[in-house]
């Protein structure tokens, strides 16, 4: 009877509200036992809308604009150039920032500043798409390494050059003339800072591994300047060179494949470090094998005898051999033999003097 009276003194706001509340809490209940129907299903699966897939892939719009890829497709690309790091080159370039400062000082007579920007790893194909055009492409041939390297001067950089080396005024921009090829004067400028600069790399190599580099050609067409397959890393280090007002980029790409003679020694963490090496190991090893005692096997004849001629042998039997005394006799370590040499008396026993080294046998393929 309460209850009756209580629904009776309800007014019309609070019933809808009773009502809304109800069918919420039936609603939630239906999905509840959807989720765990689903949950429970052995073949329940998710499908992805292609929103998702898009973005999985690294195909999404929205980032289509920008130069960082996402996805599967950001894997395979770092898996692609993920090549070691070589700490040493961090060194060189350093060196060559400082020998490049003075250089282009005492070429252009003007204040240069030279700095590195990064030292990074690409692919050789990729870089080659993304050279901003017009620029002058620099081959230069590692003549002790037997490969090739390449130095990529900017526009920028190549008019500040010719401007400075012509006698242009200071704290005026270099006019940049769009749309010719360069004109004879202006790449015989550019190249003798090339010159320099590959002078100075090569002087940063020094207290690594001697080398030289040479230039090779000169090129403006990316196509002609190809020094390695577009799939193969490289190293990539980029260079800014300030002239006052003026200055611009260069770019310096030497593959993998042209440092692989020198691989151990890059990988090196600070100049001279041996990779672990003890050398009081080492002498306390060389002095315990040259106190190793060896037996020394001096073979005076061999014969090859049926076995039943062997069983027969009794004390006092003579087997002859086919050895004269003038022959020289084989000293065996086990197996392999060592020396030779004549054999001799000395002091009532049986000496053989050691006068020939036997050279090993390299191993035979199966």
């Amino acid at each position: 009877m309460s209850d009756t009276t209580e629904t009776a003194n309800m007014t019309d706001e609070e019933k809808a509200m009773a009502d809304q509340w109800g069918a919420e809490t039936e609603g939630a209940a239906a999905g509840g036992d959807d989720m765990a129907a689903a949950m429970s299903g052995d073949t329940a699966t998710r499908i992805l809308n292609q929103d998702e897939i898009d973005s999985l892939l690294g195909f999404d719009d929205d980032l289509a604009g920008g130069s960082e890829t996402s996805g599967v497709m950001a894997l395979i690309n770092s898996a692609m150039v993920n090549y070691e790091r070589l700490p040493m080159l961090d060194i060189v370039f350093d060196r060559l920032v400082r020998l490049m400062s003075t250089s282009l000082r005492n070429l252009t007579s003007d204040n240069v500043e030279v700095s590195l920007d990064n030292v990074s790893t690409v692919r050789f194909g990729d870089y080659m798409n993304s050279i901003p055009l017009p620029a002058m492409l620099s081959v230069f041939k590692a003549e002790e390494w037997d490969n090739h390297g390449l130095m990529v001067t900017d526009s920028a950089l190549i008019y500040s050059v010719v401007d400075v080396l012509l006698g242009g005024r200071k704290g005026t921009p270099a006019i940049r003339v769009e749309g010719r090829p360069y004109t004879t004067i202006e790449t015989k400028l550019v190249e003798r800072m090339v010159q320099v600069s590959l002078s100075d790399l090569s002087s940063a190599f020094d207290p690594l591994s001697p080398v030289s580099f040479n230039l090779d050609r000169m090129e403006t067409n990316p196509r002609f300047a190809t020094i390695s397959q577009s799939g193969n890393a490289c190293v990539l280090a980029r260079l800014r060179v300030d002239m006052g007002d003026r200055g611009g980029r260069v770019e310096i790409v030497i593959p993998y494949a042209t440092l692989e003679p020198i691989r151990e020694l890059l990988l090196q963490m600070f100049m001279g470090e041996k990779f672990g090496r003890d050398s009081i190991w080492e002498s306390h090893l060389t002095k315990e094998l040259y106190q190793t005692e060896i037996q020394l096997q001096a073979v005076l004849g061999e014969i090859a005898v049926p076995l039943r001629e062997m069983l027969s042998w009794k004390v006092g039997t003579k087997v002859l051999f086919n050895t004269r005394p003038a022959d020289e006799l084989e000293l065996r370590c086990g197996q392999f033999p060592m020396f030779k040499g004549p054999v001799g008396q000395k002091q009532d026993g049986i000496a053989v003097r050691i006068e020939k080294y036997i050279t090993p046998k390299a191993p035979e393929d199966d």
